[in-house]
């Protein structure tokens, strides 16, 4: 049986809302219309979100604390089409 590629799994995902993650902590949600070697992508209808993320501190004991890191994601803004350069994204994945 043939292995998939990488290349595969996101031509499988043409036409299909996917999640974009990118190095500065932003996310776009729209649907994949094209990409090409370079994992540059042309997605359409798409929502940007932003990553937060912050530290809580709970104390178990008199002694002992817990630092725990959360993340939350806020919609920011909707946009029409937008081309994403391959170079600063960092996951891509199914909705």
């Amino acid at each position: 049986m043939e292995q998939a590629r990488p290349l595969d799994a996101l031509n499988k995902s043409r036409d299909k809302r996917i999640l974009v993650e990118l190095k500065n902590n932003k996310q776009y949600i729209g649907k994949l219309k094209s990409f090409d070697i370079h994992i540059n992508v042309v997605l359409e209808d798409v929502e940007e979100h932003e990553i937060k993320f912050k530290k809580i501190t709970k104390k178990t004991d008199e002694h002992t604390t817990e630092e725990t890191t959360v993340s939350e994601s806020y919609l920011k803004r909707k946009l029409g089409n937008i081309f994403i350069r391959g170079d600063t994204i960092t996951v891509i994945s199914t909705e």
